[in-house]
């Protein structure tokens, strides 16, 4: 089985929705250099996160330019956890020495060794030209089990995940947690609650 993290939440209706499913983390986007209906203002994630009962994660997800920028957006969210996309191994340690919770770096699999030795978890995802996730995009499951075997960190799969498909990418790669965006969407943004409840159970029983 596999914790689950809903993530580019936009909505009160959609934060409820993927907490009471038994999402473990909710995810919000701010300040990224993709195109994304998933990103918002940090006001309005900060206003989300503030929603979002004790004992479910809050993780800014965000491609900061430089480790401070990271740090102070994450503390105006009020963020448990944050996730960055593009900082260097080395910017994401500075992260992690000056923010008081986890700090994941999102990487593809061929990046894993670089970054596996820094921050508190590993998040694998399908990368896209700019260099962000979110694609929608699965990746090559059995080579990122083979690049995060020796990676002594929890290591978190996304890129192209849905209801249909989580068991399969859970039992290819035995990840510590899964990460669904674009895969539990009725619309750019906006989450199918039944597709979120049907991949926060399948995350959690595949065997």
């Amino acid at each position: 089985m596999a914790r689950a993290k809903v993530c580019g939440l936009t909505r009160e209706a959609d934060v409820r929705a993927a907490v009471d499913a038994g999402a473990d983390a909710v995810g919000f986007v701010v300040n990224v250099d993709v195109e994304t209906p998933r990103e918002i203002p940090p006001a309005r994630a900060e206003e989300l996160a503030a929603t979002v009962p004790p004992f479910v994660t809050t993780v800014l997800v965000t491609m900061p330019d430089t480790a401070a920028e990271a740090v102070t957006l994450a503390e105006l969210v009020g963020a448990d956890a944050v996730q960055t996309h593009g900082l260097s191994p080395a910017d994401v340690g500075v992260v992690a020495t000056s923010f008081h919770g986890p700090v994941i770096p999102a990487v593809s699999s061929d990046e894993v060794a670089d970054y596996a030795n820094v921050g508190h978890a590993l998040l694998v995802d399908t990368p896209s030209e700019a260099g962000g996730g979110g694609t929608g995009r699965t990746h090559d499951w059995d080579a990122t089990r083979t690049a995060t075997a020796d990676v002594d960190r929890p290591v978190i799969l996304a890129g192209g995940l849905t209801p249909e498909n989580v068991q399969a990418a859970v039992d290819a790669v035995e990840p510590y947690a899964v990460d669904v965006a674009s895969g539990v969407e009725a619309s750019g943004g906006v989450k199918d609650h039944g597709a979120v409840e049907r991949f926060v159970a399948r995350a959690g029983g595949a065997s």
